[in-house]
């Protein structure tokens, strides 16, 4: 079997037809089916030419109309190195509309098609084709020109050879005064034209000419917009050019929303593969055009995302923001903050924005910034830190006040993690150990035992004793854990002197999560889990 594309002025139609077929006897198909006459028919071959273009190149030789379509295929497939067979229909009509047989053909005719634009309708249509003679001169046909368009034989108009498409417009004005021969045009060229605009009408339209039309049509995308706080629903629409500016584009969304200042519009580009907005917004002019904002890998999307900033973009980029949960020393809720420094700050200059913010529990207290991951404390922050490398994304920072017991350590005291565990059986024999609630720092002294350790546990969780009761306590060393007794030395379990990187070893604390969850352990968990598989895809 062959697929046969049949181009019969600017309609294809798809035939699927034997390759011994003989040509005369796809004609007589072609007769029953569309009601052309084979003696009315003439097909012509279609050519790839340098510029990847495919034109009607010339009509099948007597020699190619006694084949079969296989043959003809192998003589297409030169011509544009494609397995279907190509051909273009053409069909003569009288000014009565009859059929009449295509015209004899020699070397110096030329087959041109003709596009009507109209800048008023923003409107390029098929108006029809012309055999001419490659000596003349397009001065020669306007008057032909302007009958096939219905307009008066003296009506002044412009022509333009539309070159190509891909991958920019090319759109040249025809030199009317010079031979098609002299301006290269050949079989199957396509020749548009316009109503010459008058001077007045300058600016009265958006694409006043042939080149400026093609150049939006080629051009032009609809983009969806969404809130970044609203990631799933379309706020609006606008329609733009991929060739639009970064400051097109925001001055746009800007005019849209109303705002005066379009440089406080930030833009977050959209990830094909996950359908969330990428982790990394737009900076300011980091991108060249809106086609650089919607390309992910292979695709184009058409989402961004949109934030109406309190400041400016450029400014904010000198800033460095972070999120932190602040909790205080003796009220359960944590206070969540968004805090907002120039980049070369230090941890210690995050502690004193903190402390403007928040009510302390005594005017001299000392806070910490702690890095807290899946209720286990990683890092506590030197005051000295430089804050433009700290991640807020993957790590969850708190803020909290130094205990004094902590400020008076004696040599042989020890300053533990605390976490919170259940096991799950469900995940092996061994019984995993989940981590849960939030983790917490303690001190213990050389000989205190366990029992003593977990009378000041319960005094600082305000556990109540029923429920204190059904809580173990453990020992735990990379995931395993070492159930104690009350008489049990505490300290001797905890030799290492780098408390604060080892999370790897705590006292944990078994008991069922029956507290309520807070509201931004769970907000930042989940973007955690979200941001993490978003990275997959970047």
């Amino acid at each position: 079997d062959i697929h046969f594309d049949l181009v019969d002025h600017d309609k294809v139609h798809n035939f699927r037809i034997q390759k011994q077929t003989p040509l005369n006897l796809f004609k007589e198909e072609v007769a029953k089916e569309f009601g052309i006459p084979v003696q009315f028919q003439r097909f012509w071959i279609w050519a790839r030419r340098q510029n990847h273009t495919f034109r009607p190149n010339r009509p099948l030789t007597p020699q190619e109309e006694a084949q079969t379509v296989g043959a003809l295929r192998e003589v297409s497939n030169k011509a544009h190195h494609n397995a279907e067979l190509k051909l273009f229909l053409e069909v003569e009509h009288g000014p009565d509309l009859n059929m009449l047989p295509p015209p004899e053909k020699n070397k110096e005719d030329i087959l041109l098609f003709f596009k009507l634009y109209d800048p008023d309708k923003e409107e390029l249509r098929y108006v029809g084709r012309l055999f001419v003679k490659s000596s003349t001169k397009p001065s020669e046909i306007l008057e032909k020109v302007n009958e096939m368009a219905g307009f008066a034989s003296s009506q002044e108009i412009d022509l333009f050879e539309e070159i190509k498409y891909e991958p920019s417009v090319m759109c040249d004005p025809l030199d009317r005064k010079a031979s098609f021969r002299s301006s290269h045009i050949e079989d199957g060229d396509i020749i548009c034209f316009q109503k010459r605009p008058p001077p007045e009408s300058e600016g009265q339209v958006r694409f006043p000419h042939v080149p400026s039309y093609l150049e939006y049509v080629k051009n032009r995308q609809i983009v969806h917009f969404r809130a970044l706080e609203r990631p799933k629903e379309d706020e609006f629409c606008l329609e733009l050019a991929k060739n639009h500016t970064y400051d097109d584009v925001v001055e746009k969304v800007a005019q849209h929303l109303g705002l005066d200042e379009s440089s406080k519009i930030r833009l977050t580009p959209h990830n094909c593969y996950s359908q969330q907005p990428k982790p990394n917004p737009i900076k300011y002019r980091a991108v060249d055009h809106l086609l650089g904002m919607l390309v992910h890998y292979n695709q184009i999307s058409d989402i961004l995302y949109y934030e109406v900033l309190d400041i400016p973009l450029p400014e904010l980029q000198c800033l460095k923001t972070l999120k932190v949960a602040f909790h205080h020393a003796t009220k359960d809720e944590a206070i969540i903050l968004n805090i907002r420094l120039p980049k070369p700050s230090t941890v210690g200059d995050v502690i004193n924005e903190i402390k403007t913010k928040v009510e302390l529990s005594h005017p001299s207290a000392e806070l910490r910034l702690l890095e807290v991951f899946y209720h286990k404390i990683y890092k506590i922050f030197p005051m000295h830190e430089k804050i433009e490398n700290i991640n807020d994304q993957y790590w969850t920072l708190r803020a909290e006040e130094i205990p004094e017991e902590e400020k008076n350590l004696g040599p042989n005291d020890r300053l533990i993690h605390v976490y919170h565990f259940t096991k799950d059986s469900a995940q092996n024999q061994a019984q995993q150990v989940q981590n849960f609630g939030e983790p917490f720092f303690l001190v213990i002294h050389e000989s205190e035992t366990l029992a003593e350790i977990k009378a000041r546990i319960q005094k600082k969780l305000q556990v109540a004793d029923e429920e204190f009761l059904k809580w173990k306590f453990a020992f735990l060393s990379l995931g395993r854990p070492e159930y104690l007794e009350d008489s049990d030395i505490v300290s001797s379990r905890f030799q290492r002197r780098d408390v604060y990187g080892a999370w790897e070893q705590y006292l944990g604390l078994e008991h069922s999560d029956t507290s309520p969850k807070r509201a931004y352990s769970n907000q930042l968990q989940n973007r955690h889990t979200y941001e993490k598989s978003v990275k997959l895809y970047n």
